[in-house]
This record gives C-alpha cells, sequence and structure tokens, in this order.
C-alpha cells in the first residue's frame, strides 16, 4: 500500500523520496505490466465458428436463437449469421462465437465458401439437426449434410500433412474421453492440459471396426430438436419403445462413424439447451465439462463425443422383438400415409323470398289429391239391421239401423244406418229415375222393375226420400206400441 501512495504521489508531481522506494515502485509497474501482458495471450480467441446444417423446418434457427437468449421469429435465406456471447469466469474475459446457419436448400450449398475456408477449418465445429417430429427424415438428412460438408471440405486447399493433423486431433480427443465421475469437484471452468507433456500422448490406439470411418478433422455435434413430439408419435402414430430404441441405434451408429456427440433438445418445454451450450463451449474453447452421458430418458438423450461404443448401442438391441439391428432404417421408420382433406366447399344462403318462390312453384306443379265421398266424417257404424216383425225384446238398441233414421240430421242426409240402407241407397244413384213414364229414362226403369218382378228380387227403390220418411212412420208407430203396451201392464 506504502509503494502505491508513493506512484499516486508521483504522478501527482511530488518528489520521489529515497532510491530504495524508487526502486520498488519501477518493479510494482514491472508487474503490472507484466501480467496484463500475460492475460492479453490467454484472452478468449475471437474467430471461432459453428456451422449449422440441416433440413428447412427443423428447428436450426430457433435453437440457435434461444441459446443467444433471443426470440428469433424470421427465417433467413441463404446463409444466415448470429453470434453466441462466451463468458469465461475465471478471468472474467468475455469474446463472440461465430454461428452459421446454412439454408436446407442444396442450391445454397456455395455459400459455405464464406463460413468454413481454409483458414478457418481448425476453428469450427460442426453441427447436424435433425427433427425428430419427423423421425422417419432423420437418416436421409444426416447423411444428405454429412455428405454436403465432406464434399465441400474435400474442395479446400489444405495440405495433406496439415488435413492429416486434423484428423489425429480428432482421434486423439476421441480417445481422451473420460468419464466426469472420475474428475474431481471444484475444477476450473478451463481444462488444463495434459499430465505429461511426452510424445508417448500423441500415440493413436486402433479403433473399431466402425468407429471414426468418416474423419472429417472437425468436431461434429447431432442435434436432435422437437424431441417433445415423442409423445406425439406414441398416440397418433402408435410409436412404441421398440421405435424410439431402433431410431436412437441408428443415430448413435451414424455419430460412432463420425466420432460425433448426440443430444436431444426441445426448446418448446427447454430441454438440454443449457447442456448444448456448455458441449458448446467445451468443444470450441476447451472449457471443463463435468455432465455425464444420459441414455434412461428416450426424450433427452445426451451421449459425449468418446463415451459411446458399439457394446453400449447393442445393449438397445437386445428389447427388439419385431426389428433387427441391421434392418433398413426407411422399413420400419416409415413415412404414414398422407391423408387427402377435402376442403369444405363454401355455400352461400339462398335468399328467403326467392326460396319460398321456389317452394310455391313446386307446389303448383304437383297435381291435386281428389277426395273420396265414401270417407266422409258422418259415416254410420255398420251392423246387422233388425226388420220390425222380428221377435224380441220391445227397445230398440242404439246400434239399430232405424234409431239411426228416425230423425235425419240435415248435414248427414245421404248417410245410411245399415248395409241395406246403403246398398239402396247407391243403387238409387245408379238407376236415379230421371223424368216420367213417358219419358226415356222412364221406360228403362220400368223394364228393371218388371225384370225384376220375374226373378223374385226386391224391387229398386226410385225415391229415397219417400224410402226414409216411410221408415221414419213405421219407427214411430213401433215405438207407440212399446209405450201403450208398458201402460197396460
Amino acid at each position: 500500500m506504502a509503494a502505491e501512495r508513493k506512484l499516486l504521489g508521483a504522478d501527482r508531481g511530488e518528489a520521489p523520496g529515497v532510491g530504495g522506494e524508487e526502486d520498488e515502485g519501477q518493479s510494482l509497474w514491472s508487474s503490472i505490466l507484466s501480467d496484463v501482458s500475460t492475460r492479453a495471450r490467454t484472452k478468449l480467441p475471437y474467430g471461432k465458428n459453428i456451422l449449422v446444417l440441416g433440413e428447412d423446418g427443423s428447428g436450426k434457427t430457433t435453437l440457435m436463437a434461444k441459446l443467444q437468449g433471443t426470440e428469433h421469429s424470421k427465417k433467413g435465406r441463404g446463409l444466415e449469421y448470429l453470434y453466441l456471447n462466451i463468458h469465461d469466469e475465471d478471468r472474467d474475459d468475455q469474446t463472440r462465437c461465430n454461428v452459421w446457419i446454412l439454408d436446407g436448400d442444396l442450391y445454397h450449398k456455395g455459400l459455405l465458401k464464406f463460413a468454413l475456408s481454409a483458414d478457418t477449418i481448425r476453428e469450427t465445429v460442426a453441427m447436424f439437426v435433425v427433427d425428430m417430429s419427423r423421425p422417419w427424415t432423420v437418416m436421409e438428412s444426416l447423411a444428405k449434410w454429412a455428405g454436403v460438408l465432406r464434399e465441400h471440405i474435400d474442395k479446400l486447399k489444405i495440405a495433406p500433412e496439415e488435413m492429416r493433423e486434423l484428423e489425429q486431433k480428432i482421434i486423439k480427443d476421441f480417445q481422451e474421453y473420460v468419464e466426469p465421475e472420475g474428475l474431481p469437484e471444484g475444477s476450473p471452468q478451463r481444462r488444463g492440459p495434459t499430465a505429461t507433456g511426452t510424445e508417448d500422448d500423441s500415440i493413436i490406439l486402433p479403433l473399431g471396426d466402425n468407429v471414426l470411418t468418416h474423419n472429417l478433422g472437425i468436431p461434429v455435434l447431432v442435434v436432435c430438436t422437437k424431441c417433445d413430439a415423442v409423445s406425439v408419435l406414441e398416440k397418433e402414430h402408435d410409436y412404441s419403445e421398440e421405435h424410439f430404441d431402433f431410431i436412437q441405434s441408428h443415430i448413435r451408429s451414424f455419430c460412432l462413424q463420425y466420432g460425433a456427440a448426440l443430444i436431444y433438445t426441445s426448446v418448446k418445454e427447454e430441454k438440454n439447451l443449457d447442456l448444448l451450450y456448455k458441449y458448446i463451449v467445451h468443444k470450441a474453447y476447451n472449457f471443463y465439462f463435468n455432465s455425464p452421458a444420459l441414455v434412461v430418458e428416450k426424450d433427452a438423450v445426451f451421449i459425449p463425443a468418446g463415451w459411446d461404443n458399439e457394446k453400449k448401442i447393442a445393449i438397445l438391441h437386445e428389447n427388439f422383438t419385431t426389428v433387427k439391428p441391421e434392418d433398413a432404417y426407411e422399413g420400419f421408420i416409415s413415412k404414414p400415409p398422407i391423408r387427402k382433406l377435402v376442403p369444405d366447399k363454401e355455400v352461400a344462403a339462398e335468399d328467403e323470398q326467392v326460396f319460398l318462390m321456389k317452394q310455391q312453384s313446386n307446389l303448383a306443379k304437383q297435381p291435386a289429391t281428389p277426395t273420396r265421398a265414401s270417407e266422409s266424417p258422418a259415416r254410420a257404424p255398420t251392423g246387422s239391421p233388425r226388420t220390425p216383425g222380428r221377435s224380441g225384446t220391445t227397445t230398440v238398441p242404439s246400434s239399430s239401423p232405424m234409431a239411426a233414421v228416425k230423425k235425419p240430421d240435415p248435414n248427414i242426409k245421404n248417410a245410411a244406418a245399415s248395409e241395406g240402407v246403403l246398398a239402396n241407397f247407391f243403387n238409387s244413384l245408379l238407376h236415379k229415375k230421371t223424368g216420367s213414364p213417358g219419358s226415356p229414362g222412364g221406360a228403362a226403369t220400368q223394364n228393371a222393375q218388371g225384370s225384376a218382378k220375374k226373378t223374385g228380387q226386391k224391387p229398386v227403390l226410385t225415391n229415397v226420400q219417400d224410402e226414409l220418411d216411410r221408415m221414419t212412420r213405421q219407427q214411430d208407430t213401433m215405438l207407440a206400441n212399446s209405450s201403450s203396451t208398458e201402460n197396460e201392464a
């Protein structure tokens, strides 16, 4: 503190003290400058790049914007650019990491030259993004974009020695993966150098048959987005545990060939986003990373590069019952049939008056329904006729035809009370007397009556009203006789 006060006094123009104190001040300045110079050499690099490849609609831009801490709703074309803010807590330093997102159209693959060149390949991490809501497109998309990236790297003017050095570094990092459980707690954020710096560290051990057979020379990360759609696949497409294990098995085999890491994410549910950010920083800036592999939950898988092998993948095969591990991916995870939806045609409501006029016209065209005279509501009940001279009770039942014609109602003048009266009524209509015996119709009537007498049939009555009057008088006579009999008794 005394040395600092002396330095401040010197800055304000105060006279320096004795020679020993002046030498102490100069040494303090030298240590400060040395510390600043050291910090400058160990600052975070600026030119790190993340190259994101994937199909349209897979969620590339949305995912990276979420890692950036912004809500990105616009979809770009060609080659998009974002950046991530990287902060080093140990040295209180920060920088920006460039993010290049290529459009899903292969027409724009020529724009890769702006994101990945021979000068920036050492500072680049590749990311393949696939859509788990459409699992039938996963393996085709991975093969497609891995081929695009391989084709672009092959066109770069990179010396064979340098390319071999990059490939050896990927193999070394893959083999040197250490389980986080074995590392001490409280380790610094940045990963330190290896324990020994001898040449033995550069020895490359033999790999498996299907491990790093497609070495691109840059770190690769496979990200499965929209993993919240797992429940939708189960409900709508009848996906089972076997389907998801089969999908994971094929993706992990692909990652093993490219030495890539695998992580399942969901922006909607914010699942594994923080884990993805830490792993990207770990691969790009060599930060310390202590998250273990996650293989229990089918929608939150995380497998760091170097952890997986063929034996661990074979554990998934034990649950296969209807499919074999070597079966074609598209044969078991097939695209569901497209259901064609017929659009509903818009129907305009007809004007009310026009509708009523059409109905009126239709009713006018229909023929009128003829009415039947025999269906008159004043129809009398039918029954057996009872003659006046017939022996029996003196009282006349209400069902007697005579009671029906006792007092004829003018409204039902032509209605008959029995079958005989009805027969006479209709016969009188058919053989109606139209005039005197000298008229044309009279002769026909007389002939009909004569023929009836010869055959013993009852002649047809020609006057209905006279018949009804006669029947009424006869009924009155019967009632009078009945009443006199009761008085005598």
